[in-house]
């Protein structure tokens, strides 16, 4: 082949369901990857192209630090050329603890302590006295954390049961587990009876707690100073130093923070203890010196906690009065974080608990600034999150990174977005087996006159639906302050499928997700958070029906069902019931092969000798979702499991798939299909058009008027304005974000909407519809 140096080209590229695609990519342009949810998208552009440029460019390095690096395993592919160092901007959370905030992650808060250090009155002394990270700088009280969390033994304990009722409302410290049996089955040690049955118990495990004396009850959550002994699981017996319930807990979840628990850990924690600002330094992380140093009156800890539209304008008035490159870099920094539409976050918001796509345009603010040219950026669905008010600056940030030099690459399913591009790629032309391939490369205006599935869809702009269900009743939320919600009142319909719109950082998931499903604990909630899963979940672990098939075929031939897990006793010795080996060859890139001995099934050979209806376990696995539906069980419990999965476009996944294989908007739908039937209920869905494409929003809308007619309520926090104009009722948080925001602007249908608001979602909404005639009330 001809070297093209104006491109990136691909050859043979196979990674995941890719059948050998080649495609030449221009640089110096913007291109956007495209296609049905789980058509190969990101196996081309994250698993191949973004792979290869960091392998390759930690190839550089000397052996001492390309061991430091992450480790990258060759894709598979023929040949690429004309690769530049890629950058890649994802949706994964932007994590960091709760000591990471929006003014340490995009480096601002060390410019405002220099600041401090030199203008600040009186002066605490070197930037780093300015820190919360810093020993010298944080709150001694807590330890730069701005908050002190609390035991609350009213709520750790239920005092009207026993131990072995489970009084420790704790998950850690339910019945059966370790730190339960340090309670409820003790006794007190005494050298040489250690195997004595008859030692008497420290506590009586089926006395309830309210029963116990105070001495008794100081000793289960105070007591130290004894040994003690149990049985553990083997029967033997297990000699500890005994530790009370209080000092315990405060040591294992209390000392360590929140963020620094398991995720299981953390909400089960949060559940009995008190978070409460530091009365120390009020929330503010810093020590005295550093809180009593200040400029005008405000000190390091307010500019944090102002807006940062406000802080530029504080920032701006103060300028001319220190000559130098300290205030012209924060403000940059800061003009540009106000460019991307976050101007409503303050630096001291921890990232923790911004929305994905917060998280996103944060992360690509700070390559802005970057002087660096030739490199390519990559980034994952970059509108997620994003109001279309919010898109249009989003746009000019690509196009700005473009200009600077740089090739940048979307995988996209936004149409507003698709519509700047330089060059298209469309995969296709269907997901999983029926994907993998080039269907569409070319310009904008020839996408929308192709026949694929995108071009289709991206030509044909949805109206309003003809009409509009009426209400049943209401749900009601009144004076809501969480926040920024400014005393909302807002009523939520019921029977009906209500879209709550406004911009990002408007206060919308805050009245939804928060204050409302805690006003109506019985809605069912499907957010933005990870599927519960580990690399060995798969389509048929996930929905429970794994273990009824592999009782089916131990029945059949009369053995133990275990020998059809690849967890258990049936896993292949050799890859331990994973299907492939990697190799780690020390400071060489590791290397995955499939298993020689189980050639991928990852059972043993002789439990694939047992078969039902002329499969074997592992070719079981490999039937899709409509397969054994459709042509393989007659178990009705297994199809009706199934059924959900097929109901929302994912019918082409295998069995066995690895979940953690799966793509954000298949993941997305595994959660929906996981709680689709619940009946009479109430449902919150957090922007559940994530990662899908524009075909995909049809079959979930057609999903969630099913819910509706069923007799549920559907509630849906969403930008995509095909969403919007499918709503029976809409309800508008805004007018803009932050302080800004926090009200309701509008309700009322998508008609009447379009007809008469004024407001930012009305504006764009308006600007969406075709020439038709509004939908009827």
């Amino acid at each position: 082949m001809r070297e093209d140096r104006q491109h990136i080209v691909v050859t043979g590229a196979r990674a995941n369901n890719l059948k050998g695609v080649t495609l030449r990519i221009p640089l110096g342009s913007l291109t956007v990857v495209t296609g049905v949810s789980g058509s190969g998208k990101s196996s081309i552009v994250f698993g191949t192209i973004a792979v290869e440029s960091q392998r390759q460019l930690n190839e550089v390095f000397p052996a001492f630090i390309r061991n430091r690096l992450p480790r990258y395993e060759r894709p598979e592919f023929d040949l690429i050329e004309n690769l530049a160092p890629a950058i890649v901007v994802d949706q994964k959370p932007v994590g960091g603890g709760t000591r990471s905030t929006v003014g340490t992650m995009t480096e601002v808060n060390p410019v405002l302590r220099v600041l401090f250090s030199r203008y600040g009155e009186p002066s605490a002394g070197p930037s780093n006295l300015y820190s919360f990270n810093d020993p010298h700088g944080m709150c001694p009280e807590c330890d730069g954390l701005g908050s002190t969390l609390q035991l609350d033994l009213d709520k750790l304990l239920d005092r009207d049961k026993s131990l072995n009722e489970g009084a420790i409302q704790h998950d850690n410290f339910a019945v059966g587990t370790n730190y339960w049996k340090r309670y409820a089955q003790i006794s007190r040690y005494e050298k040489g009876r250690a195997r004595d049955k008859d030692l008497e118990p420290v506590f009586d495990p089926d006395k309830p707690l309210r029963k116990y004396t105070k001495k008794e009850m100081d000793l289960l959550l105070y007591g130290e100073g004894f040994q003690t002994i149990r049985p553990d699981e083997f029967n033997n017996v297990a000699i500890n130093d005994f530790e009370g319930i209080v000092p315990r807990f405060t040591r294992r979840f209390v000392k360590p923070g929140l963020d620094a628990l398991k995720d299981k850990e953390r909400k089960s924690t949060e559940r009995v203890v008190t978070e409460r600002t530091c009365p120390a330094c009020e929330g503010a992380r810093l020590n005295r010196a550093a809180l009593d140093s200040r400029i005008d009156g405000k000190n390091i800890a307010d500019y944090c906690a102002m807006e940062i539209g406000d802080l530029i304008k504080e920032l701006e008035r103060v300028a001319d009065r220190w000559p130098g490159p300290v205030v012209p870099a924060a403000l940059a920094s800061l003009r540009r974080i106000e460019s991307v539409g976050l101007g409503y976050l303050t630096l001291s918001r921890a990232t923790r608990t911004l929305s994905g796509g917060e998280g996103q345009r944060l992360k690509t603010v700070r390559h802005l600034g970057s002087a660096l040219a030739g490199m390519t950026y990559i980034f994952d669905e970059p509108s997620v999150g994003l109001h279309a008010h919010d898109v249009d600056r989003l746009n000019r940030l690509m196009l700005d990174l473009r200009d600077k030099g740089n090739t940048v690459l979307i995988v996209e399913h936004n149409r507003d977005v698709i519509a700047i591009a330089d060059h298209v790629i469309d995969v296709g032309p269907g997901a999983g087996a029926d994907g993998g391939e080039i269907v569409f490369t070319g310009t904008v205006k020839q996408l929308a006159r192709s026949k694929t599935v995108t071009g289709r869809h991206f030509r044909a702009t949805p109206g309003l639906k003809d009409s509009v269900r009426e209400p049943t009743g209401k749900l009601p939320v009144r004076g809501a302050t969480l926040h920024n919600l400014d005393k909302l009142d807002a009523d939520f319909p019921t029977g009906v499928l209500t879209v709550v719109t406004g911009v990002a950082g408007s206060g919308k998931s805050t009245l939804v997700s928060k204050v409302f499903t805690r006003e109506h604990p019985q809605a069912i909630v499907l957010d933005q958070s990870a599927v519960g899963i580990n690399p060995r979940s798969t389509p048929a672990t996930y929905t429970g029906i794994w273990d009824t098939v592999r009782k089916q075929f131990a029945k059949e031939h009369g053995v133990d069902a275990s020998l059809f897990s690849f967890n258990a006793k049936g896993a292949c010795p050799e890859c331990k019931g994973r299907g492939t080996i990697t190799t780690d060859l020390a400071f060489l890139d590791p290397v995955t092969t499939v298993c020689e001995v189980c050639e991928g099934s990852r059972y043993r050979q002789d439990v694939l000798e047992y078969e039902t209806k002329g499969r074997n376990i592992a070719q079981v696995l490999d039937l899709t979702v409509v397969e054994a539906r459709d042509d393989y069980f007659e178990d009705e419990s297994i199809v009706r499991r199934l059924e959900p999965i097929a109901e929302v476009g994912l019918g082409y996944l295998t069995l066995g798939r690895p979940l953690s294989m799966l793509s954000g908007g298949e993941r997305q739908r595994i959660k929906l299909a996981d709680r689709l039937h619940e009946q009479g209920s109430v449902y919150v869905f957090d922007e559940p058009t994530t990662g899908l494409h524009m075909a995909d929003v049809g079959n979930l809308l057609t999903l969630l008027d099913r819910l509706v007619d069923a007799g549920n309520t559907v509630i849906a926090i969403e930008h995509d304005l095909d969403v919007a104009k499918h709503a029976d009722w809409i309800i508008d948080i805004g007018p803009g974000a932050g302080e800004h925001g926090g009200r309701v602007v509008f309700t009322g249908t998508p008609a009447e909407m379009a007809a008469g608001a004024d407001t930012t979602t009305a504006k764009y909404l308006k600007a969406s519809l075709p020439d038709r005639k509004p939908a009827a009330r």
